[in-house]
């Protein structure tokens, strides 16, 4: 399990090789996690600065307390809340992202294929299954924030906990969303793709995980964005490789 994790890790590593074979298609990939980053900390910033005022309005009860316990109370409170929007908010960076920038990260996909070489399919999955790959990832987002923020309130170990379940989450939804396009490309079906995910959870947590906190690093969503799309790229062709039976063409 833990080398089938760092295996999924790797394959983060081997996107950023793109950057030396494709220097300008990657940089074009920049593009809309820029305008989807700025979108977002318009709403994220304000939210965050205003984390003592809503801690305040929520804990009412406690302005009778001592002084240092209802700082205690809120400040574990304004963890909690910041723990969940950034939740939310990297998944919905990656779907705003992906949404926005359909046409640079199609470029990139179809580069990574074609080095890849055997069958590359002519379509890509559409604008219309994009958009409902983007509203799965955010439903599911707001359970995976909602969940955060219930474990927060467990004494002493919430935080703590709530962070690393979040992480684990985000991070697989992060890697079906991004190793969708190849599957999305092939017409591979939900249930399909859950039994070729099945068989490679470790990796594919692994990846997802990797990205994830490559995205908790300031700008660092960013950057790796266009290195995750070529990285789940790899990862997407080495699952539909191993999956496909014994003298089958490769996918």
């Amino acid at each position: 399990m833990i080398s089938e994790f760092i295996t999924g890790v790797r394959f983060l590593g081997r996107g950023f090789g793109y950057w030396r074979k494709r220097p300008g298609l990657m940089t074009l990939g920049l593009v809309p996690a820029l305008i989807a980053l700025a979108l977002l900390a318009a709403a994220l910033i304000p939210l965050l600065l205003s984390l003592g005022s809503i801690t305040a309005w929520m804990t009412p009860f406690a302005d009778g307390w001592d002084p240092f316990w209802a700082t205690a109370l809120r400040s574990a409170l304004a963890v909690v809340i910041a723990i969940g929007a950034l939740v939310l908010a990297s998944v919905l960076f990656t779907a705003l992202t992906l949404l926005i920038g359909d046409p640079f990260y199609q470029r990139i996909w179809r580069a990574v294929e074609n080095d890849l070489g055997g069958d590359v399919p002519e379509g890509d999955g559409g604008l219309g299954v994009a958009l409902a790959e983007s509203v799965r990832l955010v439903a599911l987002g707001v359970l995976v924030a909602v969940l955060a923020l219930l474990l927060g309130f467990i004494p002493v170990v919430g935080a703590a906990l709530a962070t690393i379940t979040s992480i684990m989450l985000t991070g697989r939804l992060l890697a079906r969303e991004l190793t969708g396009r190849a599957l999305n490309a092939r017409d591979i079906s939900s249930d399909d793709r859950s039994r070729l995910f099945a068989t490679r959870r470790s990796r594919l947590l692994g990846f997802g995980v990797a990205t994830q906190l490559c995205f908790m690093v300031p700008l660092g969503a960013v950057f790796i964005m266009p290195t995750a799309v070529a990285g789940s790229t790899l990862l997407a062709r080495e699952l539909l490789t191993r999956s496909a039976p014994q003298g089958a063409p490769r996918a």
